[in-house]
């Protein structure tokens, strides 16, 4: 049986009844978007490369939500009791699927990619589903309770106009302020509770019209309960996954709009991630730092002007700082966290030796690409440390444009140096690199140093005037001395060089090259 409509006669009712499913058009568009949102994201973190991860996860969702959207049809009786049922699985299921996402990365074996996936995309094509049969109840239910109000036309165009305005407002709010200040996790858990919210409020003011009315505010309950118990556990369980996913004490963690940040600390020192990928280790980074700074400072003589691109935890900085030549370095790093963490934080602070706070060094925070198109500066020596290629967003700073950039930056007698990956475990894609700087003209010096927690390391040096082994080094290195330089520059058979094109802004081969070899290590 149809439901039956609302009285006319009631008409401060009807407007409220109305503006309330109009405002939970809103909600529910915005509810939606934040679960594919944080879907996308958590399988960028714990997955790599964001395009492909992006892609696969919005096209499931659209997907998905076509087949809810046929599905509709098939609901032909107690709309509104339907509409409720589906608020309050949508606000389960996708306000806990970060957390399920969260835990499951941390408890699968390593390497237990498949199973990881299937959590992901069978969370998403289940949310895209119950998403796409909403809106169409909600259509349905105006139509059939305001029909006086609303031609075909009208009614199509002001529920469209409530979906988009709650997608642009979560699509802003995303990145500059839910997951910079709750995380991923209890993101979703709040936008669960706004899912459920929209089911009590719609269950009050349809209470005449839906059968078994305290069931469903029992229902209600229960989801309410659930998701405000999982927004209290959100950060212990959080804290529980991490720790076992490190293997020792997580002492800190912090989401950005661009990574998440997480800091260790055990018997192997201190230890820094980005989206679960280790930066350095406290008791061998000297060795990573000292190998990718002192070949291009000590060959140049007397570097006065030094660019940093990357490298926000101002380990590099140290290292240039130890020579009394330099009288400015600018530091650009995209994520302002980083470089506030490093500046204030005493744990991390005493690890650069405050270099970040020298009245030498300048920090920006800044996209390296766009920082380079917009100023024209010519530096010394600019050392470049990035992250490696892990997606196209990286990728993009490895390319033939970013680096013919970087040559217009660079003095006539001045040295780059750019960390490389591993050339034994990613072979094609370190002589990538190689060939890409060569490709706009410079000439290259390829080296490689042993970093006990990277394995093999690789690094290139780009330049126009010949390289020359340093005849002298700064005081106090503990790995680099004058007669270890020459060795890092031979490559043995399995890191020898092999054919490899160019990698460039319009195909980005690296990223591709990248993930495979380095994917062969965690199968």
């Amino acid at each position: 049986m149809a439901d039956p409509a609302l009285p006319d006669g009631d008409g401060a009712r009807v407007s409220l009844a109305e503006l309330a499913l109009l405002g939970s058009v809103f909600v529910v568009a915005a509810c939606g978007l934040v679960y594919e949102l944080a879907a996308g994201a958590l399988a960028s973190y714990l997955l790599g490369d964001s395009i492909l991860q992006f892609s696969t996860v919005i096209g499931t969702y659209l997907f998905a939500m076509g087949i809810g959207s046929w599905l509709s049809r098939y609901v032909v009786r107690q709309l509104i009791a339907v509409f409720l049922r589906v608020e309050l699985l949508v606000g389960v299921v996708g306000g806990l699927m970060p957390m399920a996402l969260f835990l499951a990365n941390s408890t699968l074996p390593i390497g237990a990619v498949a199973p990881f996936r299937a959590l992901l995309y069978g969370c998403v094509l289940l949310i895209g589903i119950l998403v796409g049969l909403e809106i169409p109840l909600v259509m349905r239910i105006l139509k059939r309770h305001f029909a006086q109000r609303y031609a075909l036309k009208d009614l199509v165009s002001e529920v469209l106009t409530f979906d988009y305005l709650g997608a642009l407002a979560v699509s802003l709010a995303f990145p500059l302020l839910l997951v910079p200040h709750l995380g991923v996790v209890r993101t979703g858990v709040l936008f669960g509770l706004m899912n459920a919210a929209v089911a009590v409020w719609c269950l009050w003011l349809f209470r005449t019209e839906v059968r078994a009315w305290r069931s469903h505010v029992a229902a209600s309950v229960l989801v309410i309960v659930l998701l405000l118990g999982a927004m209290v556990g959100a950060a212990p369980l959080t804290s529980w996954a991490e720790d076992r996913f490190y293997g020792e004490g997580v002492v800190l963690r912090q989401d950005t709009p661009y990574q998440r940040i997480v800091v260790t600390q055990g018997s192997g020192g201190t230890r820094l991630y980005l989206n679960g990928n280790l930066q350095f280790a406290s008791r061998d980074e000297y060795r990573y730092h000292e190998a990718l700074v002192h070949p291009a400072m000590a060959a140049h003589g007397a570097p006065r002007r030094v660019l940093v691109l990357g490298g926000g935890d101002g380990m590099a900085v140290r290292e240039i700082l130890r020579y009394p030549s330099v009288q400015s370095v600018t530091l650009v790093e995209l994520d302002p966290a980083m470089t506030q963490l490093f500046r204030r934080d005493e744990r991390l602070v005493s690890l650069n030796q405050r270099a970040l706070l020298s009245n030498r060094v300048k920090v920006i925070n800044a996209d390296a690409f766009t920082w380079l198109s917009e100023h024209d500066e010519v530096f010394d020596v600019i050392v470049v440390d990035f992250p490696d290629p892990t997606n196209h967003s990286i990728g993009k700073l490895y390319t033939t444009t970013f680096y013919a950039l970087l040559d217009q930056h660079l003095a006539a007698s001045g040295y780059a140096v750019i960390q490389t990956t591993s050339p034994l475990i990613a072979r094609k894609s370190f002589w990538t690199v190689v060939s890409t700087l060569e490709a706009v003209g410079l000439q290259t010096t390829p080296y490689h140093a042993h970093v006990p927690s990277f394995g093999e390391w690789g690094f290139v040096m780009a330049h126009h005037r010949p390289w020359r082994v340093p005849v002298q080094l700064p005081d106090g290195l503990r790995f680099l001395s004058l007669d270890g330089i020459e060795p890092l520059l031979n490559f043995p058979p399995d890191m020898a060089r092999v054919n490899a094109e160019p990698n460039r802004l319009s195909s980005q081969v690296l990223v591709q090259t990248f993930e495979a070899e380095w994917g062969r290590v965690h199968q």
